[in-house]
């Protein structure tokens, strides 16, 4: 009976560090044998690919009393996430400046931002600016502008191009390698070969 009494007391003395060692050794078999944990992957680099097309479309932007500012049609268009802008295929683009003054832009194919008021003009260019009345009742010629690039900026109505151009204003015509042209400053510049043809006007 005192056998049987020690060796219990001996087994209860023992029963923690028994446990212990079990766990420990759980433990051990557990961090063994659970699979790794993936590590986080990289943000994969944003592609030049469109997330979504447009065929046979129309898109228009108005200024805050509601009126249409500008109006981008085209054949299709894809829109890239990474640079945020739009590709368009038979782009015909309308603008109305702050007096109504409309202009007119076409091309085989354009590159706009989201609110179209950057656009560039690829391949058999034209924009053109209708004739209108200016202050003191100044009458201003018709405008229009021709090249294989042109870039439109709608809000500060500015035209460039570091390409060859064409300009015919009323009945005069110029060409030259590049040109600038702000429509608010009535400024143009003309650079590289510089040619022009004057029509003069009925006496």
């Amino acid at each position: 009976m005192n056998l049987v009494r020690e060796l219990w007391d001996r087994f209860l003395l023992y029963l923690p560090l028994t446990v212990m060692v079990v766990l420990a050794l759980g433990t051990y078999w557990l961090v063994h044998t659970t699979p790794a944990t993936s590590s986080p992957a990289a943000p994969s680099a944003v592609r030049h690919e469109p997330d979504y097309f447009m065929r046979g479309f129309s898109l228009r932007t108005f200024d805050a009393s509601g009126r249409m500012r500008t109006e981008v049609t085209g054949d299709e268009a894809r829109h890239y996430p990474d640079t945020r802008w739009v590709e368009i295929d038979g782009i015909r683009l309308r603008s109305f400046d702050e007096q109504g003054r409309l202009t007119t832009a076409s091309a085989r194919k354009g590159l706009t931002n989201e609110n179209t008021t950057e656009v560039q003009l690829l391949g058999n260019a034209v924009i053109v600016r209708e004739a209108a009345t200016g202050p003191n009742a100044q009458a201003i010629p018709r405008m229009e502008y021709r090249g294989e690039f042109l870039h439109a900026f709608t809000k500060s109505e500015k035209i460039r191009s570091h390409k060859p151009v064409e300009l015919i204003r009323g009945r005069d015509r110029f060409s030259a390698d590049s040109m600038e042209f702000d429509n608010v400053e009535q400024v143009l510049q003309l650079t590289g070969r510089v040619r022009g043809t004057l029509v003069p006007g009925k006496p």
